[in-house]
């Protein structure tokens, strides 16, 4: 290339870039506002509007009350309280400023209906229906707003849905609020997210957090899973040798029982329920540190290699640990659903134990550790059914061909829509999470390919989709700590809160852009760090 050719091509992909990167002023996105997320099933907005004054503005109780209402509504005026501070704090004075064309005045009251007791319902339900609500803002001056619900868990997911209704103007003192009509139910009963404390320890502050977005998107799932081969963080009162020997940290990195129950209560109150993990026979290497007879000793040339494996299904000392050890697991987690993990059991440590396959000889399973695997699971399982535990699997328990009980669930996270219909084919209930893990990292505006998957994305009877309950995002934590998992969590999953909440392809994507930008803004607002969902834009904070 000569000297005028290069100087040509030179000027013009100069030309070219200087073009390219001609934008607008302004954000790339312009964000709603007062919209919902997830959005509701069946709303009806108006152009009318309230201003909301925070110190008129009351709750007031016509139903039934209880703590878990008042606990509510005291949250929910502190966040209205923050939403006003940040308004008066960007005010600009303007003279003789006068209220716009539709203007219904303040609003001073929202009315709360519980038409039920909350006696009986002292933790969250997967039953949908439980979850249901009606909220009425008035189209006329003077009226009364109203939420009501059969269930307390309905009336919690009201009050989102008020809170998210309300929003401010630039340079404007008020809160404002369109006069509204919505009547509004999940779509699937269970709605989840995943967070791995092994890997990572998450220090509780960054659980409450977590818990605090998922009340702000209506997720009613924490899958705790607590222990891994890293590191076991959780303390047991049988086996305090567990977290003492086995965690990184024996008092700076472990969960003990009283955080576990304040994790609980936390949860409850904002309609989450606490579903833990203790994932076998594989992921146990942190097990043996403190009871290495637990696991499966590697052989090399019939020779020891100090090297572990998984659980050991030949020894009988194994299944009555295990039987002690869930048991108090159960008193400690009062949720019903007990996931028992089974995923990614690697054979090395059985191939070369001799003592494992002269068991396997004995047992007529000679060279078939799938076979082991299924043996393993189905003991476990034969654990937890006397004690009206509900089991979770991982998918690999199913594909081995384990016996499974009726009801217990398998959470598909490799095999997708195919192995999810294999399931539902074979009667059992089961969750999705393939196509939502956020440890897989993609480009700016990724919540798009999680918006994109639904449960119900194959083809199946009716019969068979109603067997998928649902499904959950997963925040696996390799490369995530307390400094960035909630960031890389939000708003990712507030994609798939809304594909788990709202009806079936609920909104196009140029509305869903909008309205995650204004949500985004909304968890900022609320101390949740979520990153930027699309583009350029800004956030007044």
């Amino acid at each position: 290339m000569n000297v005028f050719t290069f100087a040509f091509a030179f000027l013009a992909c100069s030309l070219h870039l200087s073009e390219s990167w001609i934008v607008d002023p302004g954000p790339t996105v312009i964000a709603t506002k007062g919209e919902v997320w997830p959005k509701p099933q069946d709303q009806e907005k108006y152009e009318e509007y309230f201003h909301l004054d925070k110190s008129q503005f009351k709750f007031s109780n016509t139903g039934k009350t209880c703590s878990l209402l008042e606990d509510a509504t005291t949250r929910y005026y502190k966040l209205i309280e923050k939403l006003s501070s940040i308004a008066k704090k960007y005010e600009r004075k303007i003279k003789n400023k006068k209220l716009q064309k539709g203007s219904l005045g303040g609003l001073s009251t929202l009315e709360i209906n519980l038409i039920n007791a909350c006696t009986g319902l002292e933790y969250p339900s997967l039953n949908k229906e439980a979850e249901k609500y009606n909220l009425s803002i008035p189209s006329t001056s003077g009226g009364k707003a109203q939420l009501t619900a059969d269930n307390i868990w309905g009336i919690l997911r009201g009050l989102e849905s008020f809170s998210q209704l309300l929003y401010i103007n630039n340079g404007d003192v008020n809160i404002y609020l369109n006069a509204t009509t919505i009547n509004d139910f999940p779509r699937f009963g269970h709605r989840g997210i995943l967070l791995d404390s092994s890997r990572h320890f998450q220090p509780l502050s960054i659980i409450y957090k977590l818990l605090d977005a998922m009340e702000y998107n209506k997720i009613n799932v924490f899958h705790w899973h607590i222990v891994d081969d890293q590191s076991f963080p959780y303390e047991s009162t049988a086996f305090p040798e567990l977290s003492e020997q086995g965690s990184y940290h024996p008092t700076g990195a472990v969960y003990t029982r009283t955080d576990v129950k304040n994790v609980i209560e936390y949860a409850r109150v904002r309609g989450v329920r606490v579903m833990v993990e203790f994932d076998m026979p594989g992921h146990t290497r942190s097990w043996g540190v403190a009871m290495p007879e637990l696991l499966t000793g590697c052989f090399e040339n019939g020779v020891p290699t100090n090297q572990y494996g998984p659980m050991d299904p030949s020894r009988e000392f194994v299944y009555s640990f295990l039987n002690d050890f869930l048991t108090e697991a159960q008193q400690t987690f009062p949720e019903q659903y007990m996931h028992l993990g089974g995923d990614e059991v690697s054979y090395d440590c059985w191939e070369t134990n001799p003592d494992l396959n002269s068991w396997m000889d004995s047992k007529g399973m000679s060279g078939d550790y799938k076979a082991v695997e299924r043996y393993f699971m189905e003991r476990v399982l034969a654990i937890v059914q006397p004690k009206g535990i509900v089991p979770v699997v991982w998918e690999e328990s199913f594909v081995a061909g384990t016996k499974l009980t009726p009801e217990t669930i398998v959470q598909v996270w490799y095999g997708g829509y195919p192995s999810l219909k294999k399931v539902v084919e074979a009667g059992q209930p089961a969750l999705l999470s393939s196509c939502w893990y956020l440890d897989h990292l993609a480009t700016g505006g990724d919540w798009k390919k999680y918006y994109d998957c639904d449960p119900h994305n194959f083809d199946g009877t009716n019969e068979q989709k109603n067997l998928v309950m649902g499904g959950e995002a997963c925040m696996w934590a390799e490369v995530v700590d307390q400094n960035n998992v909630l960031s890389r969590i939000w708003p990712r999953a507030s994609a798939v809160a809304e594909k788990l909440w709202s009806s079936y392809n609920a909104d196009e994507y140029e509305n869903v852009q909008k309205r995650l930008e204004e949500h985004s803004c909304r968890m900022n607002r609320r101390d949740i760090p979520a990153q930027p969902p699309n583009h350029a834009g800004f956030c007044l904070m």
